[in-house]
């Protein structure tokens, strides 16, 4: 399962682990067609899948999907205590651009 919580702790810790996990889920993954980029507590991770395999960056850049959450929405998430739909529908979760293209997240759980 893609565990973005996990991932985001590490990530303040260690960036070059987070980014070995993140690789490791992307190679699993089917290209998702698109540039989707993570804003979780102003740090920007980046999953590129534009080319024959998704690649991932930690850093800020165009994309086609923006989704912007805090590191506590995102723990709630990952431990079921908050509705993604719900976060989306409140305001605590935002998708800015293709909506489409975060629904290929599902690829990565």
């Amino acid at each position: 399962m893609f565990n973005f919580a996990k991932i985001y702790k590490e990530f303040v810790m260690d960036k070059e682990n987070v980014l070995a996990q993140f690789q490791e889920k992307a190679k699993n993954a089917a290209p998702i067609g698109g540039i989707i980029k993570f804003i979780i507590d102003d740090n920007s991770i980046c999953i590129d899948g534009t080319g024959s395999e998704n690649k991932i960056l930690l850093e800020d850049m165009e994309s086609d999907c923006t989704i912007i959450m805090t590191g506590s929405l995102m723990e709630d998430l990952k431990n079921g205590k908050v509705n993604p739909m719900m976060a989306v529908m409140t305001g605590k979760l935002k998708i800015k651009g293709d909506t489409g293209l975060a629904m290929k997240l599902q690829s990565f759980m």
